[in-house]
């Protein structure tokens, strides 16, 4: 990855290289105006509004323009936008896929925003890594998401349970308590491979380990073994199916049946949750996916977006005002409370202590992960060879066979 370097060199003073680098005004009247591409459901209208109202405010002669774009055919659309000319100034994209974009060698180095105005040491780690290339800060961490356990309270009392587990070996117990009389101590499906990498992670394991640029699959590793072995004993004290994903019944539909203690899943299943029986809405509970020891939960996967800003972006310098605004600790907490997710930064953690579900997200994103930062990690989840490893190792296949396997399917993948 190329180094970062001077943004409107003195030699090339002209007006339309200024105007280009955001030094110049954007309109006749004055006026600049700041592009920026946000996802669909990212921000509600009301944020948007109190954001943009403020920020103009507070910074005369910028506008905002802000256009929401799908997730669907994103990727294509980025791609051309940051390698054409007169493209948005900011875009946000999903943290695992700022790789693939940097790759193109388009994204303009954000590194030392991030140390000198951003806060860089306190950032979640499941976005702050894969927003880093290179030891270059292309991404910054706007929010989060990840994993909980979400539980039915009465289905615990009724077993004599009085409070969530606080370690794994708790948790198991209390499963297996769970999962008798017509209740699914889990409902748990068995290629729900997110939920996999964390046990991975936790156990000491990767997806993938990256040495001298090269980018081999290590689900045969030992740590990636033992956390593959705890999947299977917690997967089998319910009746998810072996071979399907967590869509494969929708699991949050199952939930809303009744008959299922826990469920792993991220708060916004809640909603389909309570849809399918709203009467659910007061038996629900939430803790964090826990892990060995009681003060520290289970490594999660984080998802969630990061900001990148275009080196062709037409007003590259007020695009740095808006990302270093969005991305401030005002605007982090006000998100967080307006759309339930987890801040960027782990010392933000207080502002959604109030909110159940979000806390418990919190906790766990203090030990958040992502996938493997190779710009071709998107092209393993497009034919995902994790997914039939989990579903040979829960059917009774040698699980070290199994995992060398799709191990060689990743590492054959990742160097293409």
């Amino acid at each position: 990855m190329k180094n970062r370097h001077l943004a409107c060199p003195l030699a090339a003073a002209t007006a339309l290289v200024l105007a280009g680098c955001g030094m110049l005004p954007g309109g006749d009247d004055g006026t600049r105006t700041v592009n920026v591409w946000l996802m669909r459901d990212s921000v509600s209208e009301d944020f948007l509004k109190r954001f943009t109202e403020a920020y103009e405010q507070e910074h005369e002669g910028v506008e905002l323009a802000f256009t929401i774009q799908e997730w669907t055919g994103i990727g294509k659309k980025v791609t051309e936008a940051i390698q054409g000319s007169g493209g948005p100034d900011v875009i946000e994209v999903g943290n695992t896929q700022v790789a693939q974009y940097a790759d193109t060698d388009k994204l303009f180095d954000l590194t030392l925003e991030s140390v000198r105005d951003l806060g860089r040491e306190d950032w979640l780690p499941g976005l702050a890594e894969p927003g880093s290339i290179a030891g270059s800060q292309y991404g910054i961490p706007w929010y989060a998401a990840n994993r909980i356990v979400i539980y039915n309270k009465d289905l615990f009392e009724d077993a004599g349970i009085d409070k969530p587990p606080a370690t794994r070996a708790e948790w198991l117990y209390d499963t297996e308590k769970l999962n008798k009389n017509g209740t699914q101590g889990i409902y748990l499906a068995g290629q729900d491979w997110y939920t996999l990498a964390g046990f991975i992670w936790d156990e000491g394991g990767e997806l993938a380990v990256e040495k001298g640029g090269q980018w081999t699959g290590a689900l045969d590793g030992p740590g990636a073994q033992r956390g593959m072995a705890f999947y299977k004993k917690l997967q089998a004290l319910g009746s998810g199916p072996k071979d399907a994903d967590e869509q494969t019944p929708p699991q949050a539909d199952v939930f809303a049946e009744g008959d299922v203690a826990q469920l792993i899943a991220t708060p916004s299943a809640v909603a389909a949750i309570l849809k399918a029986d709203p009467g659910l809405k007061e038996r629900l509970g939430y803790f964090p996916i826990p892990g060995k020891k009681a003060d520290r939960p289970c490594a999660v996967f984080t998802g969630g977006s990061d900001l990148i800003i275009p080196e062709n972006a037409p007003q590259r310098a007020a695009a740095l005002d808006v990302v270093k605004a969005l991305a401030s600790e005002k605007w982090q907490s006000e998100l967080a409370r307006a759309m339930g997710y987890v801040p960027n930064k782990k010392g933000l953690a207080s502002v959604v202590a109030g909110q159940e579900a979000t806390a418990a997200m919190a906790k766990g994103a203090a030990r958040g992960r992502a996938t493997p930062n190779s710009p071709q990690w998107a092209d393993v989840e497009a034919d995902n060879p994790i997914k039939p490893y989990m579903t040979a190792v829960l059917q009774g296949e040698d699980p070290v066979k199994a995992a060398k396997e799709a191990s060689a399917a990743i590492t054959d993948t990742l160097a293409e």
